[in-house]
């Protein structure tokens, strides 16, 4: 059937989808590699895994050309303001993935020099566990992520200051501290 044969040549839609779609098809992300993990966000935007097909083909070097800051690695105590700083100069809406095990918790460096977890100084939205997380891995959160956007959950989590999946469960293995989704966590 062509176009020619409709009676009506609009389309009609709510703006907020129309919105969710245009932010979850361009999200540009900004480095912040710290250690090993790094070179596994390097792979996953190389050839191989590709990243260009989610509209992420090229990482901004400028905190203000990107919404996405992918925290790959340990996060030492000397670099958390460093990291505040590029998180305040990014653009709304912002959003934050946690890649590896060091990054989320401090991992095995349980020590006064690395800061256990860096959801104490930016909002994590999703978190890639692993050590180090592979490209895939990444990949799969970067979806987990694109799913939040589309379905608004990230607007309802920044304005009441809790986890959407939390509301009205509290299971054994979620801390007290409101999170983000975690990976590989039943909801």
């Amino acid at each position: 059937m062509a176009l020619e044969d409709l009676q009506h040549n609009f389309l009609t839609g709510r703006i907020e989808d129309l919105v969710r779609w245009a932010r979850r098809a361009s999200v540009w992300p900004a480095t912040f590699g710290l250690a090993c993990c790094a070179i596994e966000m390097m792979a996953a935007g190389g050839a191989d895994y590709d990243l260009a097909r989610y509209g992420m083909e090229v990482f901004r070097n400028s905190p203000r050309q990107a919404d996405l800051m992918i925290v790959a690695g340990r996060v030492s105590q000397k670099m958390a303001p460093v990291l505040r700083q590029v998180y305040d100069q990014m653009m709304e809406p912002k959003w934050v993935i946690s890649m590896g095990v060091c990054a989320s918790t401090g991992g095995l460096f349980n020590n006064y020099a690395i800061v256990q977890g860096v959801d104490q100084i930016v909002p994590v939205d999703v978190y890639a566990p692993g050590c180090p997380p592979s490209p895939e891995t990444l990949m799969h959160a970067i979806l987990t992520l694109h799913e939040q956007i589309r379905t608004g959950e990230i607007l309802q989590r920044r304005t009441t200051g809790s986890p959407t999946h939390l509301e009205n469960e509290r299971s054994p293995w979620t801390p007290e501290v409101p999170v983000t989704v975690r990976m590989g966590t039943p909801t």
